[in-house]
């Protein structure tokens, strides 16, 4: 490889890794998902992680598409919507490829409610689905649906004009914070929710009356993952920020479909690289094993593709008891990030490591040139649709699709 071409790459790998240092997400929204993400049609449906079929998509993902297609009152049962699905009536579509991110199984349709955050420093804007503990790891009973109800009748709506009141808030300070308070903000935005729980109340106050009020106000102290939501809108703002860069080799997305396991490159547009999605380590609910869990699944790896969740776990030692690990551990992970990283956050610190930054921006050359890869905490559903959530854990990547990726850089820029 020429000088010339080598100044090129880390010319564009500084200006990609310095537009994600500077990216100012911004919350200002709530909005039902078919008014706001480019190509949501009344039929369709999008998910999480890199294209796929219904014929091989995992248990999850199908449960969380039956529930999410009687909540839209298009079907009634299983039945019903397995046959809506093979008649062709029904589109899906990866989240990432417009712009929104959600969490497992990550389903978003048209009614659906959605957050709105804006990159105050690049005017790019992106969209997540919010978080709850059922739909999202595949159960699809009335319990399920009924979550998705409330958000679209009454939480939505309500955190909408919260927000539009609040003239907009500032994720990236919140989510700063929220590190600081032992959060890593993937497996564990406790300190988050309640951030932005004391943030938005005061506005949720001003604008609903009280039966409202009481509803909302009782939906956060009983669900205290909500931040995840935001940490991964705010992140996929962030990552899209430094998209197509000619000669970037940063990595702008990584996700998980339960079955397939993709990332995206700054410099290669929009082109999807794939593996299949890896098994989970880590621990286990009571009455559940390993030959329960479904392969990885899910959005929520931007938190790490932006340099936050298991790339900050050495901030987080709570989480250990739920994901498995010791102390010593979460700190070497946090430290082997540097050897594939391009720079250190200058916003997301660590205070037990002197309040260094976290390891930023991955980049495939390194990926691939010392074999380590990217560690992502996460939840884990089971494998059979309807049950849920049974464990969380530690992962990595495939390696094949990073490979992918820079035999594919080397083509486009014929290297």
């Amino acid at each position: 490889m020429s000088e010339q071409i080598k100044n090129r790459i880390e010319d564009a790998n500084r200006q990609a890794v310095e537009r994600v240092l500077r990216s100012r997400p911004i919350l200002v929204d709530i909005k039902p998902a078919i008014e706001v993400l480019s190509g949501m049609k009344k039929n369709s449906i999008f998910h999480a992680g890199p294209p796929i079929e219904w014929k091989r998509m995992s248990g999850p993902l199908r449960g969380a598409i039956v529930a999410t297609m009687i909540f839209e009152q298009l079907v009634e049962s299983w039945d019903e919507a397995v046959k809506l699905i093979e008649s062709g009536q029904i589109e899906f579509s990866p989240n990432h490829d417009h712009d929104a991110v959600g969490p497992m199984a990550g389903v978003i349709s048209p009614s659906m409610p959605v957050l709105v955050v804006k990159n105050e420093k690049f005017g790019n804007t992106c969209f997540g689905r919010l978080v709850e503990q059922k739909v999202q790891f595949g159960v699809f009973d009335e319990d399920a649906v009924q979550i998705l109800k409330f958000w679209a009748k009454t939480l939505g709506p309500a955190l909408g004009k919260a927000i539009r009141v609040s003239k907009g808030i500032d994720l990236k300070s919140l989510m700063a914070r929220a590190l600081h308070m032992g959060d890593e903000l993937h497996n564990r935005p406790v300190a988050g929710t309640a951030l932005f729980a004391s943030i938005i109340t005061p506005y949720l106050i001003e604008v609903l009356d009280r039966e409202e009020l009481v509803k909302v106000t009782k939906f956060f102290s009983t669900n205290d993952i909500f931040f995840l939501c935001m940490s991964m809108a705010a992140c996929k703002t962030i990552m899209n920020a430094a998209r197509d860069i000619e000669y970037s080799t940063l990595v702008i997305a990584m996700a998980r479909n339960g079955t397939d396991f993709g990332i995206k490159v700054s410099g290669l547009g929009n082109e999807w690289f794939i593996g299949p999605a890896q098994m989970i380590e880590g621990r286990y609910f009571p009455g559940y094993k390993h030959g329960d869990a479904n392969p990885d699944i899910g959005d929520s790896a931007i938190t790490e593709t932006a340099g936050i969740g298991a790339f900050a776990l050495a901030n987080s030692p709570a989480i250990l008891s739920l994901i498995g690990g010791s102390a010593e551990d979460a700190i070497k992970y946090t430290k082997q990030m540097r050897e594939i990283t391009m720079t250190l956050n200058d916003t997301f610190s660590i205070p037990i490591l002197d309040f260094q930054g976290t390891a930023t921006g991955i980049d495939i050359r390194k990926v691939v040139k010392t074999g380590i890869l990217p560690v992502i905490d996460t939840a884990m559903a089971h494998k059979q649709a309807g049950i849920g959530m049974i464990g969380a854990g530690v992962v990595r990547p495939p390696l094949e699709a990073f490979k992918q990726a820079l035999y594919a850089f080397g083509r486009k820029y014929r290297l």
